[in-house]
């Protein structure tokens, strides 16, 4: 009973104590955030078409559509072009500062905005990756995915030297945005424009809200209890979020694994033959006639998709075969986006199974880069120093204005 008491009180403080999986979360915020942001960029000619005025799904079609299904958008506050311009606009910048990580709480928010608002917009506008990213935007909200490789961990270990200086570090930026958008979003709820479902914008509201608590319960004189029990809170919904983002992963894989298997041409080993030869999904034609040319190869790659569609979940409980399967299955995504023309698809897919790399292959993939970056000769041709850098901590969450 004893052991079982400290294994249970161990795994509370385990959950409680500290935000897990610091290089998970963060890979995941770069690679959602990059994903969206290249879709962005390179529709960018086209976005009219996509998402706005110019598209086939018109606006009065999406507001139908919208005011049936209650979802979130907030490019049916108006159907002017103007106002489209400025929701693109806002979501490539979004995505572009939540990937570098700057006040990633907020860009978080903004990016999920950003997500919701276009893909709603025009729901039949995507290749099943959209699927992922639309989730994954709502889930990122809830991580602490700054603690490593962001510039806000950057700003944290540079106002955590400062306070060992004496030196007092006051943070300026980050109560100005969050005013700017408490008075956005007052606004636009007591224009009644916040209709619909309730979810995103009680999220809105409650994150808007914690951010007031985290910034109050940090100016407080004392022992700083409030403080600590805020970081409490967020490091059980920071891991809540983490493992939703798992079984979300092995949701998609299982599901998509079992109805492989009912399908007729995937138990005959010929499915992946068919969309080779699909013009939409031939970007090279002659690449595709290659790779369909042997009949065994067919078979196996048809047989060996659902295998490890199916098994992935279950390697879970062993980590050597987990990350066997991992990397067949980013290998698999990196065909896909090549051969049958799915970019956006296999990189959202990637960026999902990005949570599952163990963490010293991430350290040592960030060390690697860190040394590279370091090689790069500044502006005038020197080469920087190496200098020596402080362990990274995984209490040292979100450093940004909130949680």
């Amino acid at each position: 009973m004893n052991r079982f008491s400290l294994a249970v009180s161990g795994g509370i403080a385990r959950v409680t104590e500290a935000a897990l999986g610091p290089y998970q979360t963060a890979v995941i915020r770069i690679g959602f955030s990059a994903t969206w942001l290249l879709f962005l960029l390179r529709e960018l000619p086209h976005r009219h078409e996509l998402y706005g005025p110019d598209g086939p799904w018109s606006w009065d079609l999406a507001q139908q559509l919208v005011g049936s299904n209650g979802s979130f958008t907030i490019l049916m506050w108006s159907d002017g072009r103007v106002w489209f311009e400025i929701v693109y606009a806002l979501a490539v910048l979004s995505s572009a500062l939540l990937l570098l990580g700057w006040r990633t709480r907020t860009m978080s928010v903004l990016f999920m905005v950003g997500v919701l608002s276009l893909q709603n917009r025009s729901v039949f506008m995507g290749d099943g990756g959209d699927n992922v990213l639309h989730l994954m935007s709502i889930y990122l909200v809830f991580t602490r995915c700054a603690q490593v490789w962001s510039l806000d961990a950057k700003r944290g270990e540079r106002d955590r030297a400062a306070r060992a200086r004496g030196e007092r570090v006051t943070d300026r930026t980050g109560p100005a945005l969050w005013g700017a958008l408490g008075f956005v979003l007052i606004a636009v709820t007591l224009a009644g424009r916040m209709q619909g479902d309730w979810l995103i914008p009680g999220l809105l509201w409650t994150v808007w809200v914690a951010q007031a608590l985290w910034w109050l319960a940090g100016r407080r004189p004392g022992t700083g209890e409030p403080r600590i029990l805020l970081d409490v809170v967020a490091a059980i919904v920071h891991n809540g979020a983490l493992l939703v983002i798992m079984a979300e992963a092995c949701l998609i894989y299982a599901t998509a694994g079992w109805y492989k298997i009912q399908g007729s041409r995937w138990q005959d080993g010929t499915a992946v033959y068919y969309p080779l030869h699909l013009e939409y999904f031939s970007p090279w034609p002659a690449l595709a006639d290659l790779l369909s040319a042997s009949g065994t190869m067919v078979m196996l790659v048809t047989y060996g998709t659902v295998l490890v569609q199916v098994a992935f979940p279950f390697t879970l409980f062993n980590r050597r075969v987990k990350n066997v399967l991992l990397a067949v299955m980013m290998t698999e995504h990196a065909v896909i986006a090549v051969v049958l023309g799915l970019p956006f698809f296999s990189l959202a897919m990637i960026a999902a199974d990005a949570v599952f790399l163990p963490t010293g292959f991430l350290r040592r993939l960030g060390g690697r880069v860190a040394r590279a970056r370091d090689r790069l000769p500044r502006r005038g041709g020197r080469t920087p120093v190496p200098r020596q850098r402080a362990p990274e901590s995984p209490e040292a969450a979100h450093v940004g204005f909130g949680p």
